[in-house]
């Protein structure tokens, strides 16, 4: 029995570009993954980390940080999204801003993992 091509329907194609997004920081060669997972990990460390021996030395106590940090981490943001031209359909972004990406995603959960630990 010969088999049917799927046919451009909407659904398909939404579930196509869901299994792209799912699974598109999956393709690449194994240097590309690895560095991604380490600044993943890296970000995480920083915010688990820094915030606590900061958090002493820091004028204005806790609060004065998270303000500073939250600045810090939408001025990334704003960097990113004035500095890195549209890229076309499929293209991933250059390896610096993955990896940038990377360490504010791990950055941003690690202070929030903080703050339920805390109550705040």
């Amino acid at each position: 029995m010969v088999q049917l091509p799927r046919q451009p329907t909407r659904f398909e194609r939404l579930a196509a570009a869901a299994a792209r997004s799912l699974l598109g920081p999956l393709r690449g060669s194994w240097r590309r993954r690895s560095v991604l997972v380490l600044a993943l990990l890296l970000g995480f460390y920083f915010g688990g980390n820094v915030t606590a021996y900061v958090v002493v030395r820091f004028p204005g106590g806790r609060p004065a940080m998270v303000l500073a940090l939250v600045l810090l981490l939408e001025l990334v943001v704003r960097l990113r999204t004035r500095l890195l031209p549209p890229l076309p359909e499929g293209q991933p972004a250059p390896i610096g801003w993955q990896v940038t990406d990377n360490v504010r995603m791990g950055l941003v959960y690690a202070v929030v993992l903080e703050a339920f630990k805390v109550g705040t």
